[in-house]
């Protein structure tokens, strides 16, 4: 039983599923606008909400800065985490949570997989 058990699996294992959804934020931050299947789309969903209240909470001193910085380093890339602590934290500064919208799309032709389009708000 699946009981109080939060998050996906995706039949990886655990590197490999925290890799694939730190490309997939990354992705989702550099274009605004990503296609991928719908249980990706709403993982990540939940994800980069978290991540962007986080670089929002980077505003309110340098060393709150740094400390956010630091920490969004470990899981993002340079100029992922670039956009995020300034362009993202003012984009959404007067919004409290989502950010992100999933919209889903017909179905992958080869395995009928269903697709979604996450996109910022």
């Amino acid at each position: 039983m699946k009981h109080k058990k939060i998050g996906r699996k995706f039949g990886r294992i655990k590197s490999q599923r925290e890799a694939m959804l730190s490309t997939l934020m990354g992705s989702l931050v550099l274009h605004e606008k990503i296609t991928t299947t719908e249980a990706k789309a709403k993982e990540v969903k939940s994800k980069i909400d978290r991540i962007i209240n986080k670089a929002k909470s980077s505003n309110e001193s340098k060393e709150k800065k740094v400390a956010v910085i630091r920490d969004l380093n470990k899981t993002l890339a340079k100029d992922v985490v670039e956009k995020l602590t300034g362009e993202f934290s003012k984009k959404f500064e007067g919004r409290n949570s989502g950010y992100t919208r999933v919209i889903k799309i017909a179905p992958r032709k080869s395995d009928a997989s269903k697709m979604a389009v996450i996109e910022f708000v």
